[in-house]
């Protein structure tokens, strides 16, 4: 099949070239920088599959847009959905295909680095010893044997950070609408969402992004925290509503931040703005917070992760080139 790729990074066209000469070579990908949008929309050609990622747009015009130029196909390499519309994906008879499970360590991983960077300061250590300053005022830390992580979803990933986290000596709670035996299993126990937030030191987000979950952090939730949590989220921005967050780091009352994911990042993240002024007024003041730390959308970003992402893309693809459906196939019962 001809596809598409938009959004187009070196690694992307790297790891999806190495799948899909693995595969035969079977498929021919034509790899585009261009996000998709409705303006970047021609640049699909004659493709009769579209590769996409986490920032491009995918609501019902940019759909029908490519059903009109005959795409059938719509590959995602992410787990989430929630940038599809997929009502209007069913209308349009458009099969949409995604990389449910990846590397659930990749990201598990990265929250549990960007949780150790924060209460032992080691980003701001780093910064100081650079400048010959070896103070040790401000950097206290904390233990964190003994002290209670709640993991909010506990699908691969917070399962994952569970067991991870239980190797630190950690009380490990969880909220979910959907136990599974396996986080129990190790050691994990199951509360309501508002008795995991006011038992917690450190509350981690790895559910996805539904209209149920949408601002699942805001200001009601914060409060419900217990004073100086730390928050870490790495699953999706619009999970946090980011000027209630402001407000927790001004009172106090949240303690340390850990981000991967922001709300807006689509304008931001998987460039290079550093020559340019940052022109999102509200990500500038996170910025200027010391017990907050960014990255930019990279807990995924790991050697095997990326083998895993470009191998289920191209056997999505496969797959639906031979059965005229795809692989892993997203339906509107997920809109639940």
């Amino acid at each position: 099949m001809k596809v598409a790729v938009f959004s187009t990074k070196p690694y992307d066209s790297d790891f999806l070239t190495a799948a899909n000469r693995a595969s035969g070579n079977r498929h021919e990908l034509r790899f585009l920088e261009p996000r998709l949008n409705s303006d970047t929309v021609p640049l699909a050609g004659d493709a009769e599959a579209v590769c996409a990622f986490v920032n491009d747009i995918l609501d019902r015009s940019v759909l029908e847009a490519l059903k009109q130029r005959a795409v059938r196909l719509i590959v995602l390499r992410s787990a989430g959905f929630n940038h599809v519309d997929l009502v209007a994906a069913r209308d349009l008879d458009l099969a949409i295909a995604r990389v449910p499970a990846y590397s659930p360590e990749a990201v598990a991983e990265h929250t549990v680095a960007l949780m150790l960077s924060l209460n032992r300061h080691i980003h701001r250590a780093h910064a100081r010893v650079r400048e010959g300053n070896f103070a040790l005022d401000g950097l206290l830390g904390f233990n964190l044997a003994g002290r209670s992580i709640g993991i909010i979803g506990t699908g691969k990933i917070g399962i994952c950070v569970a067991s991870i986290m239980r190797g630190f000596g950690c009380r490990i709670l969880g909220a979910d609408p959907y136990p599974t035996p396996e986080f129990t299993a190790l050691g994990g126990s199951y509360v309501e969402l508002q008795d995991l937030l006011a038992a917690c030191d450190v509350v981690t987000l790895h559910c996805p992004l539904t209209p149920q979950t949408y601002h699942l952090v805001d200001a009601a939730a914060i409060a419900a925290m217990k004073p100086g949590v730390m928050l870490l989220n790495t699953g999706r921005g619009a999970l946090v509503e980011t000027r209630a967050l402001i407000d927790g780091l001004k009172s106090g009352k949240i303690g340390h931040v850990g981000l991967d994911v922001y709300e807006e990042e689509g304008d931001l993240f998987f460039e290079n703005l550093s020559g340019r002024i940052i022109q999102d007024d509200v990500f500038a003041r996170l910025l200027t917070f010391p017990n907050v730390l960014i990255t930019g959308h990279q807990a995924f970003f790991t050697q095997e992760a990326l083998t895993a992402i470009a191998e289920t893309t191209i056997a999505n693809v496969s797959q639906f080139e031979l059965s005229g459906c795809a692989a892993y196939p997203v339906s509107t019962e997920m809109l639940a």
